[in-house]
């Protein structure tokens, strides 16, 4: 009785498995990922080519690859032994579920079984697998590998309008799929970008651009100036444009191919902001009218091209009613 006493008094072990994101650079490990991987007795890994293999040889930790099955590891437990196991991109699915079934027998003592995350993956980490899918595509793709900026340009409106009208429906899963598309066209374009001969340029120099911009445009949030409203901020946002753009009409940068209410809108806003008192012009059409429309809509904070899809909207709804009854 006493021998069985002992050997049921064995300490199992421990096993831990160490998961990474290959969306942080390999050899970027927790404090707590380095303790396991110096006192563990054995340190396994399946796959021979894992990126973080490097580093925790060339940190001294002896990395043996193997893939032992649940039975095996537990085995190489017996007698209060730590195995930890680098976990593989896959997962190790087959090793996990093993050790789940092994446990859920009751047959066996089971080593204690823990979950390391070594890294994690940080706020936008994503982007990283968009970049390298359309990387990817672009390369593969019979139909994707063929497009340009401007074979793309009429996706890009469309995409808008799509994302718009998922925003004024309040669809929230709508809206989430239509900033991907959104998002998809600006990688898109960028991945195209940087096959051009003379002046190329990748998703990072899109987002260095964008970010560089933002800091100098909020001084109030990254410099020395300060701003409490949301008037004060648009003050200062106008004047680092007006310094970065050196522009000589507050016309320029407005694109005349966008909507005719919205464009209308829009050099209202710039007549109003940069305080010019410019009469409407007069004329003859429909155009006029609405010109005037547009502009009285802005001046009281109304967007011409909202409120115009919201009474279509309308208009719609009230041409199904009329064709079921």
């Amino acid at each position: 009785m006493g021998y069985v006493r002992a050997v049921n008094e064995t300490p199992a072990g421990r096993v831990v498995l160490l998961t990474t994101s290959h969306r942080v650079a390999p050899g970027l490990l927790s404090w707590p990922a380095w303790q396991a991987l110096h006192g563990a007795d054995d340190v396994l890994c399946a796959d021979a080519g894992h990126p973080q293999l490097p580093y925790l040889r060339e940190a001294g930790v002896d990395v043996k690859q193997a893939a032992p099955t649940a039975e095996e590891l537990v085995r190489a437990c017996a007698g209060g032994r730590t195995v930890l196991v680098v976990a593989t991109a896959e997962g190790d699915r087959p090793l996990t579920d093993g050790l789940a079934r092994l446990a859920g027998s009751g047959r066996h003592a089971m080593p204690d079984l823990e979950l390391l995350p070594g890294s994690y993956d940080l706020p936008g980490a994503r982007l990283l697998d968009l970049v390298q899918v359309m990387d990817r595509i672009r390369a593969e793709c019979p139909w994707s590998s063929r497009q340009t900026h401007r074979s793309l340009a009429k996706y890009g409106i469309e995409e808008a309008y799509e994302l718009v009208e998922a925003i004024e429906d309040g669809d929230r899963t709508e809206l989430r799929e239509e900033l991907g598309d959104v998002l998809l066209q600006v990688v898109f374009h960028a991945r195209i970008a940087e096959e051009d001969e003379e002046a190329p340029f990748s998703v990072d120099d899109v987002a260095g651009t964008i970010v560089d911009k933002l800091i100098h445009r909020h001084p109030h949030v990254f410099g020395d100036d300060t701003a409490s409203t949301p008037e004060e901020v648009k003050a200062h946002w106008l004047r680092t444009k007006a310094v970065e753009k050196q522009r000589d009409s507050v016309t320029e940068g407005i694109p005349l191919g966008q909507p005719g209410l919205a464009l209308a809108a829009k050099l209202a806003s710039r007549a109003r902001t940069a305080a010019l008192d410019v009469p409407l012009p007069t004329g003859e059409g429909i155009g006029y009218e609405l010109l005037a429309m547009a502009v009285r809509a802005e001046s009281t904070g109304v967007d011409p091209e909202a409120a115009l899809r919201a009474a279509a909207r309308a208009y719609r709804d009230a041409i199904r009613t009329a064709e079921t009854a």
